[in-house]
């Protein structure tokens, strides 16, 4: 039986982000997530690169923060399961003492959270809810481990689309925003509906209705829906763009497919 803090994980329903670890190629599923990624390929064959890319769209994005950017303090929300490789281990490989807190709702993320708590002494898991901004800046855990009034990076790494429009995630994010330090960043990927009647609207649009069908939640909004969700922080160049095409690894070796143009990611800068 679950106590009171160990929530059940309930394998009857897909979670989000049990969905995103079969995307991946993680092995912490069960039947009815891997349902839902199947549900998938079926109209965006291409879904499993896509998940890899937003991974190291993340990685990538982690590096620059730790490393150019000199933030020893990340908050990453609705961080999901962990995979090969993590914030903190992107963060902590280029400063050994970046301190990394993981938030997420979903209670099979907890169960590996918790693990990290053992992993060194600079990792840190907090269960809590995104879209309240005011429970997570206060959690015991964030202020314990985060100085608050020094800069921190905040991640959002494919989280945002999954919060309605009513559930108002400009106003979430301007929370978020007012609440960090001068010398902050905020870092987004989401994804994104072009509107102009193309290949990828249309597949935007189907994957919409197909993810909403199975999982309650996916939002593919315009850019400047994306845009507005920096509330007017400085944009690191090159800006908004597609996830390859923010600091890659190395020159394109072949042609994205229309679901990876359909992400959009970038990262802003308080001052």
């Amino acid at each position: 039986m679950a106590s009171a803090d160990r929530p059940q994980i309930d394998t009857t329903k897909p979670s989000i982000a049990r969905v995103y670890d079969a995307f991946v190629g993680g092995k912490d599923n069960f039947e009815v997530d891997r349902q839902v990624l199947q549900q998938i390929l079926k109209i965006a064959p291409e879904a499993v690169q896509v998940g890899r890319q937003c991974r190291a769209w993340l990685i990538r994005v982690v590096r620059f923060l730790s490393g150019q950017a000199g933030i020893d303090q990340f908050l990453d929300l609705g961080s999901g399961l962990p995979t090969a490789e993590n914030t903190h281990q992107a963060a902590q490989r280029l400063n050994a003492e970046a301190r990394v807190v993981y938030i997420d709702n979903d209670p099979s993320v907890a169960a590996h959270g918790r693990a990290l708590l053992e992993e060194n002494d600079y990792t840190h898991f907090a269960m809590g809810d995104l879209r309240n901004p005011a429970e997570i800046l206060s959690n015991p855990v964030v202020t314990k481990y985060l100085d608050l009034s020094r800069p921190v990076a905040l991640i959002q790494c494919n989280t945002l689309h999954h919060v309605t429009n009513d559930e108002d995630p400009l106003g979430i994010m301007s929370a978020y925003v007012d609440a960090l330090a001068p010398g902050s960043y905020l870092a987004i990927s989401h994804l994104h509906n072009p509107s102009d009647g193309s290949s990828r609207a249309k597949l935007a649009t189907e994957s919409q209705l197909r993810f909403n069908s199975m999982m309650g939640s996916c939002y593919y909004r315009k850019r400047e829906e994306i845009q507005d969700l920096f509330c007017g922080l400085e944009m690191v160049e090159p800006g908004l763009t597609q996830l390859f095409d923010w600091w890659p690894d190395g020159p394109r070796l072949t042609e994205p497919s229309d679901a990876e143009y359909n992400l959009l990611g970038g990262v802003g800068r308080k001052a």
